[in-house]
């Protein structure tokens, strides 16, 4: 395995339980990233009680890209600006992010910061979004709903904030497949993106 020593990762996760198979999966994640020499640090939305809602000192003010916002999320804000690479682990509700997921988004991956300053600040860094789905693959595909998500995640959110290597990965059938084979599946899925390897044994 390559060595990323000095580069940092930014692993978000959003899931209420501890013990839910998306903690889990990002746990597995965060691990594989250490196992790299990446510095790593996991963000857990829920745990680190992150307000989802966008109050009015951190509405975007469009004449203004150099805003001071809140200093919850000036820190949030820190976090990702210190990121190579970010990561966000969820579980797809409603065939699209937590609540407190797109709230971050809100709040955090605003303006002049993620975009419309003069320069795309988050560009070079690379991005996965890992989502955890119960449905089967073959459904989301025949309705469009993989296609969708992956529109308004990888294009709508990576791709608009100068992020372009950037991916929306599912993991289906969780609801019904093993844990284990879900977390593996998560873990080699991951790998493959962030290093383009599968994950051995």
């Amino acid at each position: 395995m390559t060595s990323h020593q000095g580069e940092r990762a930014l692993v978000v996760v959003a899931h209420p339980r501890a013990d839910s198979l998306t903690t889990k999966a990002a746990d597995r994640v965060h691990r594989r990233l250490k196992a790299a020499q990446y510095e790593v640090d996991l963000l857990d939305l829920y745990a680190e009680g992150f307000d989802p809602r966008l109050e009015t000192a951190d509405e975007p003010d469009w004449k203004d890209p150099g805003k001071t916002y809140s200093p919850e999320v000036r820190a949030h804000m820190a976090r990702i600006d210190a990121a190579d690479v970010i990561v966000v682990v969820f579980p797809v509700w409603w065939f699209g992010v937590p609540a407190i997921v797109k709230g971050w988004i809100d709040r955090v991956w605003n303006h002049g910061f993620a975009y419309g300053a003069a320069e795309a600040r988050l560009a070079g860094k690379r991005m996965l979004w890992l989502g955890l789905a119960g449905g089967a693959s073959g459904g989301y595909a025949e309705a469009g709903l993989s296609g969708a998500m992956d529109t308004q995640l990888r294009m709508g959110v990576s791709n608009f904030c100068g992020i372009e290597d950037a991916e929306l990965r599912l993991v289906h059938d969780t609801e019904t497949a093993a844990g284990e084979q879900v977390l593996a599946e998560a873990e080699t899925t991951a790998a493959d993106f962030l290093f383009g390897e599968a994950v051995e044994g």
